[in-house]
């Protein structure tokens, strides 16, 4: 779901994510902003912004944060707080996550502090500009449900005042591959990471540390993988990409495509003429050698 606003060089982008199929809906913001001015306001859920383009000023906590580009900053529900771009404008990311969700990875049951709402953290700014971008352009609920999380847990692990849960989850072999096996099973329709989690007696947190620990890739990406697999097979037996993008699980062709060039580095209609072209050229040589083998014999 999207919802735009462009009023001259201003523009403002929100799209609604879910977190699995039947999690939750989470907003994703993408703005652009000259002169436009923030009344003050709050949120029920926490604003994880990041800048990447120019700056804006932001009145929070009775001071002023400065916020230039690959900043993050971290606003906690129910506190209010203004925004206003700096002379030459400003662009970034912000979505807007329950407490829940940065709470998943720490000790107790209380919303993370953060002592200080800009925050300096490289990697992980991209990480959250990265999958943004992404999922605001095809928000597929496991990839969501998979990446925001995942992130938002590592905002709070890294910044907050909240201490981390161990690292180590036991029985992870076992968990990844009982997440997995339910996956293939159920990939037109896959669960929600958080049902799998109650079902195994998990946190979120822990699924996904143990998956990523045993199998070198989140869920989402794992199921991407067995899709384009089965999709291969579905090409090679004569079936158009469209058709093969249904019939395993992916929203349309261009999903399919995506994850098919990342995959295997070509486009699924490529692959389809190829392997096509293949199987004519080597069914005519078998009829060529079989021409011969009769001419060889007769008297």
């Amino acid at each position: 779901m999207r919802g735009e606003t462009v009023t001259g060089r201003e523009q403002a982008v929100w799209t609604r994510a879910t977190l699995g199929q039947t999690g939750r809906p989470l907003d994703l913001l993408t703005a652009r902003f000259d002169r436009h001015r923030y009344a003050p306001h709050a949120h029920e859920e926490f604003s994880v912004g990041v800048c990447f383009r120019g700056a804006s000023f932001i009145d929070y906590r009775g001071g002023g944060i400065h916020a230039g580009p690959g900043a993050i900053i971290v606003l906690a529900p129910g506190e209010a707080h203004t925004g206003i771009a700096d002379p030459d404008g400003y662009a970034y990311r912000a979505l807007y996550p329950a407490p829940s969700l940065l709470a998943d990875g720490t000790l107790g049951s209380g919303t993370p502090h953060f002592r200080e709402p800009l925050l300096h953290d490289p990697d992980l700014a991209t990480a959250l500009l990265t999958a943004h971008a992404e999922l605001s352009a095809c928000p597929d609920p496991l990839e969501t449900e998979s990446r925001l999380p995942w992130l938002l847990t590592a905002l709070a692990r890294r910044h907050s005042t909240a201490r981390p849960v161990p690292d180590t989850v036991p029985g992870a072999d076992g968990i990844a591959h009982a997440v997995r096996d339910r996956l293939a099973d159920e990939l037109l329709a896959p669960p929600s990471l958080a049902d799998l989690a109650t079902d195994l007696g998990l946190s979120r947190y822990q699924l996904l540390r143990a998956f990523r620990t045993t199998m070198g890739l989140p869920p989402y990406a794992w199921l991407a993988q067995h899709r384009v697999t089965r999709a291969r097979s579905l090409l090679e037996s004569g079936h158009r990409p469209a058709e093969a993008a249904a019939l395993v699980g992916f929203a349309d062709q261009a999903h399919l495509t995506r994850w098919f060039r990342r995959v295997l580095g070509v486009t699924p209609a490529a692959y389809r003429n190829s392997v096509q072209r293949n199987g004519n050229r080597n069914r005519v040589q078998r009829d060529n050698a079989s021409r011969n083998s009769v001419q060889d014999v007769r008297p």
